[in-house]
């Protein structure tokens, strides 16, 4: 008969740890609710070994946030291969997941939770928010894009967001449909803004040549063109007079 041992952590393996379970139970449930208590339980050490580590629930709640807006700025990274619109749509289903499986934690990242107004992480949020919004740009390839352009991309990236935000209450559609029509809404604010910039069209035109009937793009083309019998005959600008 043989007795396991516990095999004894070093001081960066044991803090990894520690911030792993304070994540994973930052994901089920509200940064408030949950004890210094209840994570030295689910690591399996003291309350007082935890704060061997960390000083306090406020520093590994910010060590647990940063590992999550890295985890999570990661998702936004997706090979140049293939059409855009297929590509956000596999960005989108990844960041999706990642909502999905930190509720409350992905929560606490973009609202603060016990943190909320601290420069720590409010340099978190703003690392995730450019994160995803130069990835983009890198798929669009632009390196310097107009004050246009930006603004469409930096509001998408926040639409994104605030439509994450509002589907945690409650989940009511379906989340293969709002990733869907998060890469629909990139479109539509990419073509308005395009009807106002000669620049962004040049840009749409470059990405539509590249896109199949089948794809995302393709999609929304034959859910406007349904529309179209019901739309209003809107005259085109009038030509200027001498």
């Amino acid at each position: 008969m043989t007795t396991g041992v516990r095999r004894r952590m070093g001081v960066e393996e044991r803090r990894q740890q520690l911030i792993g379970v304070a994540l994973e139970l930052f994901s089920h449930r509200s940064p408030d609710e949950v004890s210094i208590d209840e994570i030295a339980a689910a690591a399996g050490i003291s309350r007082p070994l935890v704060y061997h580590y960390f000083p306090g629930k406020q520093s590994l709640y910010e060590a647990a946030l940063r590992r999550a807006a890295d985890e999570l700025a990661a998702r936004f990274q997706e090979p140049h291969e293939g059409p855009l619109g297929a590509r956000l749509l596999r960005v989108m289903s990844r960041f999706f997941g990642f909502v999905d499986e930190h509720g409350p934690g992905f929560f606490a990242l973009m609202r603060g939770g016990p943190a909320v107004g601290s420069s720590t992480t409010n340099a978190m949020i703003d690392e995730v928010r450019q994160a995803a919004y130069e990835q983009i740009l890198d798929h669009l390839g632009v390196g310097e894009p107009s004050a246009r352009l930006a603004l469409v991309v930096r509001s998408w990236v926040s639409l994104a967001e605030s439509t994450a935000l509002l589907w945690l209450d409650g989940r009511e559609i379906p989340r293969p449909e709002l990733e869907l029509k998060l890469v629909h809404d990139f479109a539509a604010l990419m073509a308005v803004s395009a009807a106002y910039d000669p620049e962004t069209a040049s840009l749409v035109l470059r990405i539509l040549a590249d896109e199949p009937s089948d794809g995302p793009f393709g999609e929304l083309a034959g859910r406007l063109a349904l529309l179209e019998p019901l739309l209003p005959v809107v005259p085109g600008p009038r030509a200027a007079t001498g």
